[in-house]
């Protein structure tokens, strides 16, 4: 596979066929797997022989496409969950103990806030939240007990965009690890083990299924890390990925690229229409030539990805008013998907947040996130335009 460029792995890599020689991947419905003896189950068990053992831990399918996903990412290795967010936990659970200390970057997907604040906090895991783009911010909130740096670039709702490769030496100088969440971008546009990440985080069930159908999640990065404490947590733990949900993920990574590049190109039609709409106080688009990283973005992704944002004048009230306006839009909190998706993030994704929390990431009280699917622009056009016509 390292020969190969990145669409033949798209569809090649990771392939493993069996006797019956199907062209298709076969999808392992299975919970368990019968050995041919007593000692091989318990060599398999000791993991002094290869081969599978129980699906929560080894099946054919979710291998494959553990394997294709870190083809794409350029990662030795990669290790799949049930959900982005038991990719999340698995990583920091896996990597950190009580008394260790984690910096993250605001502006993360909501969920991930409790989870470091509440839940990690529990077991004497430290948390300090930074700026994702402030450099300086990030290298004095470093500490002897650092061991996790986590970024999501770009950040999800208000896609700023962090210095991988410089967050990634500020790691290394700390004897830590960086893992970036990698979903809004996905590999067909940025790949942060190239800049210097330790580990890839997605949720799966984006752009990686692109339809909307299943959810998964997966890590990506050193074969020492995934295989060591990585696979021991989800093996143990419990948070894994099915046979059925692997298998969508299969046949997403294989259109990931053609789908990714069209919607992006369709967001920044988008994004320049609604930059002079007189209802827009701010749009929030790496590929625009006004948001505030984007020769950083230029440099690290190929294209501006497929999820805008905005603010629309009169806050709240005025938000919801665009969203009830929409006919064609899908009001869900998902994105990814073919289907355009519209959101109120501080009322939805981002509502277990403070107000303070909120302020600080900018999930400001009129911001909409789109979800860009491959509609016709002219259409989305249409749709929001009736709502913000009425502020």
């Amino acid at each position: 596979m390292g020969e190969w460029g990145p669409d033949t792995r798209a569809v090649r890599g990771g392939t493993e066929r069996s006797d019956f020689g199907e062209h298709s991947e076969a999808l392992s419905l299975t919970a368990s797997f019968v050995f041919a003896s007593a000692a091989q189950a318990a060599q398999r068990f000791a993991n002094e022989a290869p081969g599978n053992i129980y699906s929560r831990f080894t099946n054919p399918t979710v291998r494959m496409f553990q394997a294709r996903l870190a083809a794409l990412e350029g990662a030795e290795a990669c290790i799949a969950t049930a959900t982005g967010m038991a990719a999340v936990a698995t990583t920091a659970m896996a990597l950190l103990k009580a008394g260790d200390h984690a910096i993250v970057a605001r502006g993360v997907f909501g969920t991930i806030v409790p989870l470091f604040n509440q839940i990690l906090a529990r077991f004497g895991i430290e948390t300090t939240w930074v700026s994702p783009t402030d450099v300086d911010a990030w290298r004095a909130a470093v500490r002897p007990n650092t061991r996790l740096l986590f970024v999501e670039s770009p950040t999800n709702p208000v896609l700023e965009v962090a210095d991988i490769a410089t967050l990634a030496q500020i790691a290394r100088e700390a004897g830590a690890l960086l893992a970036v969440d990698n979903c809004v971008c996905s590999p067909a546009l940025q790949q942060p083990i190239a800049l210097g990440a330790d580990l890839v985080v997605h949720s799966a069930t984006k752009f990686i299924d692109g339809q909307g159908r299943t959810l998964g999640g997966a890590v990506a990065g050193r074969r020492s890390l995934i295989e060591g404490s990585l696979a021991t947590f989800v093996r143990t733990a419990g948070p894994a990925l099915s046979p059925f949900n692997a298998w969508i993920g299969l046949k997403g990574l294989e259109t990931l690229r053609l789908r990714v590049e069209a919607q992006s190109a369709k967001a920044l039609a988008l994004a320049r229409w609604l930059e002079a709409h007189p209802a827009i106080e701010r749009v929030h688009y790496p590929g625009l030539e006004s948001h505030p990283q984007f020769a950083l973005a230029a440099r690290q992704q190929r294209l501006g990805g497929a999820v805008v944002s905005f603010v629309v004048r009169g806050g709240r009230a005025a938000a919801w008013r665009v969203v009830d306006g929409t006919k064609l839009l899908s009001i869900t909190a998902n994105f990814g998907d073919t289907k355009g998706t519209i959101c109120h993030p501080a009322s939805t994704t981002h509502s277990r947040m403070s107000a303070v929390e909120r302020e600080q990431a900018g999930v400001a009280e009129g911001l909409l996130r789109i979800g860009v699917g491959l509609e016709d622009t002219e259409d989305v056009i249409a749709d929001l335009a009736p709502g913000l016509a009425r502020q």
